[in-house]
């Protein structure tokens, strides 16, 4: 799944000055909203939140506050969140998941990227204004002109990464006014009734066959890393969801696309304690957490509303607690005292689980298989329906979905699948939905993106076809984007390289005749995890690449208006073979779905280029083709032969890219880390 661009970290999106969906001449397009005439025009989609406005600035009044922040994010700074979470929706009627929200006692205020203009200017009314730029800085600049010195910002601090609040409290703090921490949300005070429940769904073990490591396993290595530390940490506080989930082998569904729950761990040097809903835990859970257990491997079980409480409490002791500030609100950094605080950016579990054991590989290998069979089966069907014109966006995704329920441990898709048709491919985040779509056409592009979740591995793999006649420069971009793909999959680099200095090489083949994409370059992947996992990746803030972490590499072209182009595979990061003595790193791709043989450009590869693609080719076909068999599949096993046979040069080949590469690759090195 394209990914956000360079150092935007996953719940930051909105601080980055991201434009992915639409070109910056869009910016100026009139609002289709008509606020200006009485009654002003209005699509039908448009809520009415008035009565939501005058609840909230009533609290307000009571708590002496000029303005309320509402961002869009949960207490876990998940990418994906609960609609038990989603205040920013209900409170603007928006329901974009970028965007954060202001309330004055006059005004209201929507701050959001070039993906959802349109749909905010369609389900927001006259009462909110609509900027068009994202990040802290123009929220303040509004802030600073509408509230008055001696003003009161109030924010819910569970809701704010701390990064976002140091930012908040310095502007605000230096011009005057107050950021105020109110631990009771304004907006949950006036949801009532309307709120979702609470995820409720029980809390559940993996089986052993799934996991990498018993819990019990990787508690001691947290531990060990602790005892190691040169400020001798005697706890490690977990707030991101996946945190818990992995370090327990525990999965339930509180997150949609992620298997998670709400929970957070405290895990000290003599204790464990996870917070989290008491009541759904089964009995067979419970044993699996405590059974035999003795002294400090045994698990307390506490009411998920408590950690604050409890951190604080354990706070008065000659303690010092670990924490990755890239997952933790400011509800839980703002009671724990700046001396017994050891602040990193990521914590050493998420640091941990970013690298597979030999068990978690194999694992995420088998499901890959598994999934290419069901992509397989869907672009064989495709190829059969779409002609007959009786196919659109939406009834194809949803198809999509249905092969992967019939693969084995199949547990639901890893993000919403991104289906889109010709220009539609255009926008890199764009999802059909049952009342808005295209009709695949064979005179089109179609881009896939898609993924699932199963008990062994989480997959996230994008194909871009075309079934017509495409046009000379479609084939030449979309060869670029596949030689990206190849020349960094195939690269060699030093161990411990960051992924940013070696991200250029995905881009070089599209840099040398002028083109480029505006999304990141790749991203970790989970096992049955996120499909979004950090801190691995091609961007600012991610760790050094290291053997035995997953990550995707999707290169991608979008011709704003006409069509879109993305090829995105996950690779394993393992040992590379040199004929000197060192310790080198490359790519081993795990995803197994042949590339459009009817849009490459032969002659725009090099001879390394097409003997890489070549062995994949062949590798594909010796990892799935005996799975189709087996299967009976014998269609799909013969289109599968069919675009996997061997490529061969059908003219002179360009000059390889290797010299350029090898002077790029000495440039991007020089680049500090």
């Amino acid at each position: 799944m394209a990914w956000a661009p360079w150092g935007c970290y996953p719940w930051l999106v909105l601080l980055c000055a991201c434009a992915w969906g639409r070109p910056k001449s869009l910016d100026l397009r009139e609002d289709v909203r008509n606020c200006s005439i009485s009654p002003p025009y209005l699509p039908v989609t448009v809520v009415n939140t008035t009565a939501q406005l005058t609840a909230l600035r009533q609290q307000m009044h009571t708590q002496n506050l000029s303005a309320y922040i509402v961002p869009d994010t949960d207490a876990h700074m998940s990418e994906y969140i609960s609609d038990y979470d989603k205040r920013r929706a209900w409170i603007t009627g928006f329901t974009g998941s970028a965007g954060i929200a202001v309330v004055t006692m006059g005004k209201a205020a929507l701050w959001t990227d070039s993906r959802y203009w349109t749909q905010a200017e369609r389900q927001m009314d006259c009462i909110w204004e609509l900027h068009k730029e994202v990040g802290t800085t123009p929220v303040v600049i509004w802030l600073l002109t509408e509230i008055p010195v001696g003003g009161r910002v109030g924010f819910d601090p569970f809701l704010l990464p701390i990064n976002s609040w140091e930012r908040y409290n310095v502007a605000l703090r230096d011009s005057g006014r107050e950021l105020v921490s109110i631990t009771v949300n304004l907006v949950d005070l006036l949801w009532g009734s309307e709120r979702p429940p609470v995820p409720s769904e029980p809390i559940y073990a993996l089986q052993e066959a799934f996991t990498g490591s018993s819990w019990q396993e990787k508690v001691s290595g947290i531990r060990s890393q602790m005892r190691k530390h040169r400020e001798a940490p005697t706890a490690v506080l977990l707030s991101a969801l996946d945190e818990t989930a992995w370090l327990f082998n525990l999965r339930s569904s509180d997150i949609p696309y992620n298997p998670f729950f709400y929970s957070y761990t405290l895990l000290t040097d003599s204790s464990i304690r996870l917070f989290a809903n008491k009541s759904r835990f089964s009995s067979e859970t419970l044993q699996y957490l405590n059974s035999g257990c003795t002294g400090s491997m045994c698990v307390q079980l506490e009411d998920y509303s408590q950690v604050r409480d409890s951190v604080q409490a354990y706070t008065s002791g000659v303690v010092k607690i670990w924490i990755g500030t890239s997952y933790t609100s400011y509800g839980l950094y703002e009671v724990i005292p700046k001396e017994k605080l050891i602040a990193d950016t990521y914590s050493p579990v998420m640091v941990t689980k970013a690298v597979k054991n030999s068990k978690e590989q194999t694992l995420l290998r088998a499901s890959h298989v598994r999934d290419a069979v069901a992509v397989i089966r869907y672009l064989v069907w495709l190829e059969e329906n779409v002609p007959k014109g009786t196919v659109d966006e939406f009834s194809g995704a949803e198809l999509l979905e249905k092969f992967r329920g019939e693969e084995e441990f199949f547990s639901g898709s890893s993000f919403e699948t991104i289906s889109a048709s010709g220009l539609n491919a255009a926008l890199a985040h764009y999802s059909p939905t049952k009342e808005l779509h295209r009709k695949l056409s064979s005179d089109e592009m179609y881009l896939l993106d898609s993924g699932g979740q199963y008990w062994d591995g989480t997959t996230d793999i994008t194909r871009t076809v075309h079934w017509g006649t495409p046009s000379a420069f479609q084939k030449e971009a979309y060869t670029r984007v596949l030689i990206g793909n190849i020349d960094l999959s195939r690269l060699v680099f030093p161990a411990a390289t960051s992924g940013r200095m070696v991200e250029a090489f995905a881009r070089r083949a599209l840099w040398d005749v002028g083109l480029n994409y505006g999304h990141g370059t790749g991203h970790g992947i989970g096992n049955f995890l996120c499909v979004h996992e950090w801190p691995v990746g091609f961007q600012s803030g991610n760790i050094a690449m290291a053997k035995g972490m997953f990550t995707s590499i999707e290169p991608g072209y979008y011709q704003d208006g006409e069509f879109g182009i993305r090829l995105e595979d996950v690779a394993l990061v393992v040992e590379a073979k040199t004929k000197y003595p060192g310790t080198y790193l490359t790519f081993e791709v795990v995803s197994l779905v042949p590339y459009d043989r009817n849009l490459i450009d032969i002659s725009l590869l090099s001879p390394e280029q097409l003997q890489y693609l070549n062995r994949y080719y062949q590798t594909i076909r010796e990892k799935v083709g005996p799975e189709l068999q087996r299967r009976q599949l014998l269609e799909e096993f013969s289109w599968l032969q069919r675009h996997t046979e061997p490529l061969a040069a059908r003219a002179a080949p360009t000059a390889s890219l290797a010299p350029l590469m090898t002077v790029s690759a000495l440039t991007i090195l020089s680049w500090s880390v």
